[in-house]
């Protein structure tokens, strides 16, 4: 038997039950997952709110790292013991579980089980903003909208290390501290002179904006970007950009989005997932505190997302 947090009804944090759920025994192609670390994450609370539609009752998360219980049969490539951790599979707020072994990614042994949850899922959605949308290249100045959250955090200390100059904006003053810690400058969204002040870095207007913020950002990114520039959209926290299409194509200006499932594929993964753990190893993310939450104490990590409480990433130890 395995404790798992399921919620039968959208609401706060109060909705998240704790369970027992039978595991039962890997089929072909599964493994039986012994979980010891869950990441956190902010989609989790927008299906817990039903902000993002998924059908009840539901398992939250979608990321976690563990131990290798049981192999089920014609699932070469994973044994009893094997550390592994995964991404992208729903389901995860569980002390076990039953998980596709396509799904899973070894993990070195210089990586911890605390790094990969808390690294995963945002350090790959990085991955794909810096090396899949775009390559960032030593002396391109980037504007990174959102930088105070977690993918903001990470791609903005990860761009600086790949030789970029990163401008980052925060949504609220009191994020500015941490906006700076991990880019070379900090705005104020808000600020009447942020334009000024960007243009003040790159004169001629930044070569790539990532935006994480979506529609109360867009004006800004499209007036920011210089002529033959990019906008990477990735994710839209204050709903989808409006951007005047038409425009940015006159200008020759290049918009593009897309998902983490899309670029980090069967057929990527291993060299993301390598450049992850690589950049994990040279500390880059180092400054970078982990929020630590008892499996029993989820409610409270989903309160203190809300409240914007975290320092850095999330995680749920059993």
């Amino acid at each position: 038997m395995a404790q798992v947090i399921r919620i039968h009804e959208h609401g706060g944090p109060a909705v998240l039950r704790i369970e027992t759920a039978d595991v039962g025994e890997p089929g072909r192609g599964e493994v039986k997952l012994r979980q010891e670390v869950l990441g956190v994450n902010f989609f989790d609370t927008m299906l817990r709110d039903g902000s993002a539609d998924s059908p009840l009752p539901l398992i939250l998360g979608s990321e976690a790292s563990g131990v290798v219980a049981a192999v089920g049969p014609e699932t070469p490539g994973f044994a009893v013991g094997d550390r592994v951790g995964y991404f992208a599979s729903a389901g995860a707020y569980a002390t076990a579980r039953l998980i596709d072994a396509a799904s899973l990614i070894r993990l070195p042994e210089d990586i911890s089980t605390e790094q990969a949850s808390a690294f995963l899922a945002k350090g790959l959605t990085a991955w794909m903003g810096l090396r899949a949308l775009h390559t960032v290249t030593s002396g391109e100045v980037l504007l990174v909208q959102g930088a105070s959250g977690n993918v903001g955090s990470i791609l903005s200390r990860w761009a600086k290390a790949l030789g970029a100059t990163v401008i980052g904006v925060a949504g609220s003053k009191d994020k500015l501290d941490k906006v700076r810690a991990g880019a070379d400058h900090a705005i104020y969204a808000q600020d009447p002179e942020a334009l000024d002040k960007i243009r003040t870095v790159a004169p001629e207007g930044v070569d790539v904006v990532f935006d994480f913020v979506g529609r109360a950002t867009a004006e800004i990114s499209a007036a920011a970007v210089r002529s033959g520039g990019k906008i990477v959209a990735i994710g839209a926290a204050s709903g989808q950009s409006p951007s005047d299409t038409a425009e940015l194509t006159r200008r020759g200006v290049k918009v593009v989005s897309g998902g983490v499932p899309q670029y980090v594929n069967s057929s990527t993964v291993g060299k993301a997932s390598g450049q992850l753990f690589q950049a994990i190893r040279d500390g880059i993310f180092r400054d970078l505190q982990m929020s630590r939450y008892a499996f029993t104490d989820a409610a409270r990590a989903h309160e203190d997302i809300a409240a914007r409480k975290l320092a850095g990433p999330a995680v749920l130890i059993v």
